[in-house]
C-alpha cells in the first residue's frame, strides 16, 4: 500500500512549521510596547513551535522513507499522532480564541495531519 498519506501527514506540519518562522518578527512587533524580555520569550516560543512542527514532519518522512512497515516506524507514527493532537488541544484553548485566522487554523491543521497518519495506519 502506498505511503502517500504518511508523506502528506508529514508535509502538513512541516510546511506549517516553516510558515511559523517567516512572520516571527511581525508577530512580536504586533504585541506592541512590551519588555525586551517578553519580546525574547515570544520570539523563542514562536520559533520553538515552528521548529517542533518541522521536526515532527521530518521525523515522519524519515521513518516512512527508511521503512514505513517497521515496528519503530509505527511507534513514531503513534507518538507523532499523540503530539499533534496535544498541540491541537493546546491551540484550541489558546490560539483558537484569538481573532487572527492563522491561530484558528492550528487545531484544524494539527488534527488533520494526525488523521492522515491514523488513516494510513488503519488502512
Amino acid at each position: 500500500m502506498t505511503s502517500a498519506l504518511f508523506y502528506l501527514g508529514a508535509a502538513i506540519p512541516a510546511v506549517w512549521g516553516v510558515a511559523h518562522l517567516f512572520p516571527t518578527r511581525t508577530v512580536v512587533v504586533g504585541f506592541g510596547d512590551i519588555t525586551v524580555d517578553n519580546q525574547r520569550v515570544l520570539t523563542m516560543e514562536w520559533i520553538n513551535e515552528g521548529a517542533t512542527l518541522i521536526f515532527i514532519g521530518s521525523l515522519i518522512a524519515a521513518v516512512t522513507w527508511i521503512d514505513a512497515s517497521a515496528a519503530v516506524s509505527h511507534a513514531v507514527y503513534w507518538l507523532c499522532i499523540v503530539m499533534l493532537n496535544a498541540l491541537s488541544v493546546i491551540s484550541l484553548f489558546t490560539g483558537f480564541r484569538v481573532r487572527f485566522i492563522a491561530y484558528r487554523l492550528c487545531p484544524v491543521i494539527f488534527t488533520g495531519a494526525s488523521v492522515l497518519l491514523l488513516a494510513r495506519l488503519v488502512l
